[in-house]
């Protein structure tokens, strides 16, 4: 009762100030809503033709090639697009493209997380022709990473949303390409023959109609050769002269492969001159992968002198391929994060403008205490927004920093060394002795192994329903002949309901100590126990290598980025070893 008292005598007392609180935080409350009002005519009046002028620059850049011209002015019209309320079509259009150009550039992981924020935005749009276009990328991101069943799955949904029988039949010829991959020849068949009886007309384009007549009948002829049928011949000539007749020297190639392997065992001579046809082929394209397959064929059918110009050719082009696809990367990243960057800062002067619209329009109903309010939140707004924008921009330097650092020195310790090595080997040696070349082709294939080494260890980590998957299949990477490799208590893990960025960090901690323990300890058994408990994953890592002195400062340098990366997590680690006896790592984090 005393407190009741109490509360209504301060009441009384302070009536004056409590009112005058009462409307300063109503006001607050109504100015946010006013300016989002004002903001959202604002955009809803200048977005569509900015966004429509940026698609378009996109799309005329797409067509002249220039990827990195196409890839900024599609991510300008991204950032401009709020699909959730408006602008669905071009937001999934756009990054449809995106996600295009990342593929073409062998990023299939970038692609398919690209592909991904597509998927809500699609039931609300009415014309399925975007549906089609997102299945079928998604489709080929998991071809291209091997993932077949997948793929077949995401290209039975885009069939379902085609609408032309020219379309339907693509479709059902990238099926058929995954059996093939496969060597499901039988069922391939299943679905070509039919196709082969007749031309599917294109809606408006007989060249599409030849092209697409044509690739059919390669791939039943791939399947004829396969299964020992003699018909394979006579398809693969049909399909040679449909493309010769159009010069479509992209189609030639894989034409040309085909008859090249086809009379590999019966008529080297003519093998060896298809081979070189698809060669010259994929050169007049630049198809840049043709080319290497190209090389590598005619390395095996080629001696001497003509063996070592091929072998040449192979290494500068695939350096020169590692180094564009890097770039194209770092070059994409770049113009992200500067159009991110651009649009908000943009957003914040637009912000500004907003508020010095809406003073003008109430400053003669405002009030001294109004304007002070308006001044400390906008001050504050401004130093908290600098200072997390700063911080964050800082952050970002110094991760890629890092990563540039850590790539570039793998390709100057290992792989500059294997492909220096390889130069003075074909320069030195005769070539022409079985045992030299026998030596030449397990070179290149380890600079080919290093190379893709190197590309997984710094792509993306996908941490959906696969990421258990993707992690038995980066730790099967590092079994050899020599090493054994057990894993236990793996799959009684629940990887979905572990954090994000735990998955992240216990991928790279795992990657991390098996690439130290390849290169040092010399181990021919690894153990991984997995184990959870009171909400705690832990993992034992045990190998019998040669083991670490860590009172010497070189190998526990080594390892501080391990314990880090577990320390971010809230984990602990615990690491045992003595030169001579084994290395052992104890890792405990709350899942």
């Amino acid at each position: 009762m005393k407190k009741r008292l109490n509360l209504f005598k301060y009441w009384t007392q302070n009536r004056l100030q409590i009112k005058i609180l009462f409307f300063i935080l109503l006001g607050l409350l109504v100015m946010p809503s006013c300016e989002r009002i004002t903001e959202k005519k604002i955009i809803k009046k200048n977005q569509t033709t900015e966004i429509k002028n940026k698609i378009k620059k996109g799309d005329y850049f797409l067509n002249k090639a220039k990827n990195d011209s196409a890839y900024f002015y599609l991510n300008q019209a991204i950032l401009l697009c709020e699909p959730k309320k408006d602008y669905a079509e071009y937001y999934v259009y756009a990054l449809s493209c995106i996600a295009n150009i990342q593929k073409n550039n062998s990023d299939y992981f970038a692609s398919e997380e690209t592909l991904t924020k597509t998927l809500p935005y699609l039931k609300n749009i009415k014309n399925p022709e975007y549906a089609y276009n997102v299945y079928t990328l998604i489709a080929y991101n998991y071809y291209y990473s091997f993932d077949y069943n997948s793929a077949i799955l995401y290209h039975l949904k885009a069939l379902k949303l085609a609408q032309t029988s020219y379309k339907k039949s693509v479709i059902l010829n990238d099926i058929i390409l995954i059996y093939l991959s496969q060597e499901k020849y039988i069922e391939a068949l299943k679905i070509l023959i039919p196709l082969t009886a007749r031309k599917i007309n294109h809606e408006n384009d007989p060249r599409k109609t030849d092209n697409n007549y044509s690739l059919l009948l390669d791939n039943l002829g791939y399947c004829y050769y396969k299964l020992g049928n003699p018909k394979a011949v006579d398809c693969l000539n049909k399909s040679l002269k449909i493309k010769l007749k159009q010069n479509d020297q992209y189609g030639l190639i894989g034409t040309y492969n085909t008859l090249s392997l086809l009379y590999s065992k019966t008529d080297q001579k003519l093998s060896k001159l298809y081979a070189k046809k698809a060669y010259k082929s994929a050169s007049i394209t630049n198809a840049i992968i043709y080319k290497l397959v190209g090389l590598a064929t005619l390395i095996e059918k080629s001696e001497g002198e003509e063996l070592k110009k091929y072998s040449l050719d192979f290494i500068k082009i695939a350096d020169s391929f590692t180094s564009a696809r890097q770039k194209a990367k770092n070059e994409f990243s770049r113009i992200r994060y500067e159009s991110e960057t651009d649009k908000a800062e943009n957003l914040q002067l637009k912000v500004q403008k907003i508020e010095n619209e809406l003073q003008l329009e109430k400053q003669k109903n405002r009030n001294s205490i109004s304007y002070i309010i308006i001044f400390f939140t906008t001050a504050i707004s401004l130093f908290l927004y600098i200072y997390l924008i700063l911080k964050s921009r800082k952050e970002k330097n110094k991760a890629i920093f890092e990563s540039e650092i850590r790539i570039s020195k793998k390709l100057s310790d290992e792989l500059a060394n294997d492909v220096y090595h390889t130069l003075s080997f074909t320069q030195n040696t005769d070539l022409g002795k079985e045992e030299n070349k026998e030596e030449l082709l397990n070179n290149l294939d380890t600079i080919y192994l290093r190379t893709r080494n190197i590309s997984k260890e710094n792509s993306a980590i996908t941490t959906g329903i696969n990421y258990g998957d993707n992690l038995k299949e980066m730790i099967s990477g590092f079994k050899t002949p020599e090493l054994n490799i057990i894993l236990n208590g793996f799959d009684s893990v629940f990887w979905d309901e572990i954090a994000k960025n735990k998955k992240i960090v216990l991928f790279r901690v795992l990657q991390e100590l098996f690439s130290n323990m390849k290169k040092h300890s010399n181990a021919s058994l690894v153990v991984i126990t997995f184990k959870i408990l009171n909400q705690n994953l832990f993992i034992n890592y045990t190998d019998n290598g040669n083991g670490a002195d860590l009172n010497n400062n070189v190998p526990r340098n080594g390892l501080r980025n391990v314990e880090k990366r577990i320390q971010s997590i809230k984990g602990q680690i615990d690491i045992d070893s003595i030169t001579g006896s084994g290395f052992k790592v104890f890792i405990k984090f709350p899942i």
